[in-house]
């Protein structure tokens, strides 16, 4: 990649995206999202976008892990009550 394209490249809005995992990704805004996400409502350059990511992701599991194990906590809880 040369020095120009790399310099457009930071020039690009990107949006946040999520999927039914909540996990998160940025796009450019000028494609379409693609089937199984979708925007959040965080736009702009790049940086901007992964430091909303960084900032709101704080538990990299899927979802559906998550779901998971809590049920597998509160079964433990309730055989110790």
């Amino acid at each position: 990649m040369t020095q120009q394209q790399n310099h457009a490249a930071d020039d690009l809005v990107y949006t946040v995206v999520i999927n039914e995992e909540e996990q998160y990704s940025i796009w450019p805004t000028f494609r379409e999202v693609p089937a199984g996400w979708r925007e959040v409502g965080q736009r702009g350059v790049k940086a901007d976008c992964l430091a909303y990511i960084e900032n709101t992701w704080t538990d990299m599991r899927p979802a559906s892990l998550r779901r998971h194990m809590d049920a597998l906590a509160v079964q433990a809880k309730s055989r110790l009550n």
